[in-house]
């Protein structure tokens, strides 16, 4: 009975990737919101400051 699981659960390793699917799409997203956070935070002045340059001249 041990035996069967055992392979049962090799079985499901091998052929089951949905959970590397997963992961590999979340790392995908936290890759993409680093960068952004990245972004924002050495542009964020410029991007203010061209803003209210936009807002003093309106």
């Amino acid at each position: 009975m041990l035996s069967t699981f055992v392979q049962w659960l090799q079985s499901r390793a091998v052929t089951d990737e949905r959970g590397a699917t997963a992961v590999e799409y979340g790392m995908l997203v936290a890759l993409i919101a680093a960068v952004i956070v990245a972004v924002v935070a050495i542009l964020g002045g410029q991007i203010n400051a061209a803003f209210q340059t936009i807002v003093d001249a309106l």
